[in-house]
């Protein structure tokens, strides 16, 4: 399976995504073969369907947000390397160390990017401004599956 997702990136791809993003060739491979096992269209995109087939963002109150973040303005679609560039926010900050680059850009993984990644997951309208009303509605969201997981375990 790995051997069959490494051979369908071009090595070229590869180093590019590898200084890009942070991730391992290894990592980048695990994750191409569970980018093409998502794209149920088999055309080398995913969709907003195909990320909400995945259970763990399906029942997560956060997940429609999360699910936005992997998509520019405008597009309904994402393809592998908007899918990696998106997932390296998600990297531990002490990755950074290994392969920081003093000329290159800011990586994917800084503290800086995390949190404007993060940001942006609750500034529902893209005017650079967290509203009350918005703030409020992820609590809302995050105390209905609070209240709701509560009650499955009783």
């Amino acid at each position: 399976m790995g051997s069959r997702a490494s051979t369908l990136l071009r090595d070229e791809e590869l180093e590019e995504i590898k200084k890009e993003t942070g991730f391992s060739h290894s990592q980048i491979t695990r994750l191409y073969s569970r980018f093409t096992s998502l794209d149920k269209g088999e055309n080398g995109t995913l969709s907003r369907e195909d990320f909400q087939r995945i259970p763990e963002l399906a029942i997560n109150p956060l997940g429609d947000r999360i699910i936005n973040a992997f998509f520019p303005e405008g597009e309904d679609q994402v393809n592998f390397r908007g899918f990696m560039r998106t997932l390296a926010h998600f990297r531990p900050i002490e990755d950074n160390e290994k392969s920081k680059d003093v000329n290159g850009p800011e990586p994917l993984n800084s503290r800086s990017n995390k949190l404007h990644f993060a940001f942006r997951l609750y500034d529902l309208d893209k005017d650079d401004k967290i509203s009350r009303d918005e703030l409020l509605q992820v609590l809302e969201k995050v105390d209905v599956e609070q209240k709701m997981s509560i009650r499955f375990l009783h």
